[in-house]
């Protein structure tokens, strides 16, 4: 029996774009596959055929040959496509993955990566860890670091190959990268072993790289810094990862970053907290108090009468910078009292003459209430 064109089973043109086949694919697929229409065997027969249509109209070389030779092209195993040849158990024309992937794959994210070629060669992805200051981190900065990885090979160029030779296409997978073996009622598809995935296999290695297109090397990379950051935060440098294999695409490095503990700042976001200890006078009397910002500057901020350790005061605009933005965060002071040291004999005089002088919870009204519940709670135990 005839095999249907593979055009008509899609119901495109012959010069129907790379998105209609898969549109044409989809919309069929969705409509005959196995786990819509259980026990039917013609939609089971008519899944497999669409199956095959799109794996061979969807590779270029595969269709080329179609639309130059027919179904012939394909019989006696040719194709590498398991389009036939494998019996007439399973989906002869597309596994599983590949399936999943043209039905799914624009809603998962993209497809899997299982192809071969340059894309399976990609370098690796890098990750660095840089630790910067908080002044770094308020306003800003280039930050020079020195990363091991790989490189082009300047020798090859990057092709792997030596002098004027250029790589071949690999005989096993034919250029494409994965190979494809039935094991039971499954397609497997695996990294074709003779080229790594690559597609392409070297007959006269580069003697510098050995073939592999790259070598490794320190490479300084200028970082920019935005103001605001904060801890945590990841930089992403697009291609400045590991050098792909024989001129594939190279990776991206990934800067992590960790803000160094200030002295002086405590952070919450984009508000600074810091602790200020102010002399007993100033808090009894009041007065200004001056404090530093991060912005290296300094600030001034009353000191009311009375004023007890703990209490806070903001100082608006005087945080951290917020990313992508002109506004700063505030800056909270605590205040604590000192109590002071080494004083002297008149001194002394003077705080007992103050001490003295002063009435019954008038000064201290915090203390006069608190030992006056210690005193009743006592009393409640004696009873």
């Amino acid at each position: 029996m005839a095999k249907t064109d593979y055009y008509e089973l899609l119901g495109v043109k012959k010069d129907a774009s790379q998105a209609e086949l898969k549109s044409a694919y989809r919309k069929q697929a969705m409509q005959y596959h196995p786990d819509r229409n259980p026990d039917d065997p013609e939609a089971e027969h008519k899944f497999k055929e669409i199956s095959e249509a799109y794996d061979v109209l969807k590779d270029d070389d595969k269709r080329a040959a179609y639309d130059r030779y027919g179904h012939a092209a394909f019989e006696g195993g040719m194709g590498g496509g398991g389009a036939g040849g494998n019996g007439d158990f399973g989906f002869s024309g597309a596994n599983f993955a590949d399936i999943f992937d043209e039905m799914f794959g624009d809603f998962m994210g993209g497809k899997r990566g299982g192809g071969g070629g340059k894309a399976s060669s990609r370098g690796s992805d890098l990750r660095y860890n840089l630790e910067i200051s908080l002044e770094q981190a308020f306003k800003g900065d280039k930050v020079q670091v020195r990363v091991p990885t790989s490189v082009a090979c300047d020798h090859c160029h990057g092709t792997g190959a030596e002098g004027n030779s250029e790589p071949i296409t690999c005989p096993t997978c034919s250029g494409v990268g994965r190979v494809r073996a039935q094991q039971g009622f499954f397609m497997i598809e695996r990294t074709c072993p003779t080229c790594n995935g690559v597609g392409k296999i070297i007959k006269n290695p580069c003697g510098v790289c050995s073939g592999a297109g790259r070598v490794r090397k320190e490479k300084n990379l200028n970082v920019n810094i935005p103001a605001g950051v904060e801890d945590g935060t990841r930089i992403r440098l697009a291609g400045e990862g590991e050098a792909g294999l024989r001129g594939a695409p190279a990776g991206d490095l990934y800067i992590f970053l960790s803000i160094q503990p200030h002295e002086f700042f405590m952070r919450s976001g984009s508000d600074l907290g810091c602790r200020v200890p102010i002399p007993m006078s100033t808090a009894a009397l009041g007065g200004q108090v001056e404090v530093p910002t991060i912005d290296g500057k300094r600030a001034r901020f009353t000191v009311p009468a009375g004023t007890q350790t703990g209490q806070t005061f903001r100082l608006k605009g005087k945080g951290m910078s917020i990313l992508r933005s002109q506004t700063r965060g505030d800056m909270m002071i605590e205040t604590f009292v000192e109590t002071p040291r080494n004083l002297s004999a008149k001194q002394k005089d003077l705080l007992k003459q103050f001490d003295s002088e002063g009435k019954p919870g008038s000064n201290s009204p915090e203390s006069e209430g608190f030992f006056s519940k210690v005193k009743e709670l006592w009393e409640d135990l004696k009873d």
